[in-house]
């Protein structure tokens, strides 16, 4: 059975910048039930506007009848500080003030989210992880773990992700940070706030999200069509789904946060970070991915000893992640075979 949970943290939480947060609430679900010896934890890391239900959006991998089944796995999801499905964020209220911290929030990196992940973990009195993984910025939560405490896992299986993020990827955000911008409630200190430039920068999003063969297959236009084109209502489409379950403050925080990844941040170079891997670690890239081109799954692939990397071929670009899950199971399989 799934379970909904809350950690709470009274005490200040100091972040990488040096600010804190003076109180932490981290939602977390968990999937099953942890075995005697406590070796059967998967522990699951959400990408950027998912949630702490991997079932609901990974239903391909994570489920009953599915490979990581909670039938035998204990499976369990942190939503990420920043992040609207629960945990602390921007429209939480600020202690300090008794009112919610809106543009005040501070800045959050990959790095303050593994701290944060390591807190549900002593709290749930895990010593060890059997599987970690994630996607994209779940990948990079998981990576840095690994990296950060070599011992934290077993396994790592890392999906559509990177070592540090691109000045691509940071470009893309940037982009989507001036829609935001844009839109003059944006100074407002409200909840709604922002919601119309947020449609505009998940507009934008999705273009690095698919690519050019996707859109030619699921949006094509018709013989002589010249205006209202598919391709129009998509986008629209798409922009409005997020303005009806997120917040403009939250995907702010969560885009710096995809900015600042870089797991060789004061520990030399990029290959002296990923050397300290001890994981067994299988790394899995879409070959059509172009916010998280498959050379960056690879390289993680080269710097992990012992590593292997799949790369599966598929149209539908980074979100392939979120939809190949018979190549991906496919390729898991095979993987814990080899390494069993």
């Amino acid at each position: 059975m799934l379970e909904n949970h809350i950690f709470t943290q009274k005490s200040p939480l100091k972040l990488e910048s040096g600010e804190f947060l003076p109180e932490v609430e981290l939602a977390y679900t968990t999937y099953g039930k942890l075995n005697e010896t406590k070796s059967n934890v998967v522990w699951v890391c959400h990408a950027f506007t998912g949630n702490a239900n991997p079932s609901d959006w990974w239903n391909g991998l994570i489920g009953e009848n599915r490979h990581f089944n909670p039938g035998k796995d204990f499976v369990v999801c942190v939503n990420v500080p920043g992040s609207h499905y629960g945990s602390t964020n921007p429209l939480s209220v600020n202690p300090n003030t008794g009112k919610p911290y809106f543009h005040d929030f501070p800045m959050l990196t990959i790095r303050d989210v593994v701290t944060c992940l390591n807190l549900v973990k002593d709290h749930l009195k895990i010593e060890k992880i059997n599987t970690l993984m994630g996607g994209s910025l779940g990948g990079q939560q998981a990576l840095e773990w690994a990296v950060t405490d070599p011992e934290v896992c077993e396994k790592l299986i890392l999906f559509s992700t990177n070592s540090y993020h691109s000045p691509w990827g940071i470009a893309f955000n940037e982009s989507q940070r001036m829609a935001i911008q844009t839109d003059p409630t944006w100074q407002e200190s409200h909840e709604d706030a922002g919601r119309e430039g947020m449609k505009v920068a998940r507009s934008m999003a999705l273009l690095s999200y698919r690519n050019y063969q996707t859109y030619n297959r699921t949006q094509s236009r018709d013989e002589g069509q010249i205006d209202f084109f598919r391709a129009n209502t998509y986008q629209n489409y798409q922009g409005e789904k997020i303005q009806r379950r997120f917040n403009a403050f939250s995907y702010w925080v969560l885009s710096k946060m995809f900015d600042s990844h870089d797991v060789s941040r004061y520990r030399g170079s990029l290959k002296d970070a990923l050397s300290r891997v001890k994981a067994k670690t299988l790394v899995i890239g879409i070959s059509s991915d172009v916010l998280f081109p498959p050379a960056e799954q690879a390289f993680i692939a080269e710097g992990i000893t012992g590593a292997k990397y799949v790369e599966i071929d598929s149209d539908y670009g980074h979100d392939g992640f979120l939809i190949e899950f018979e190549e991906m199971t496919k390729a898991i399989s095979e993987w814990e075979k080899e390494i069993n």
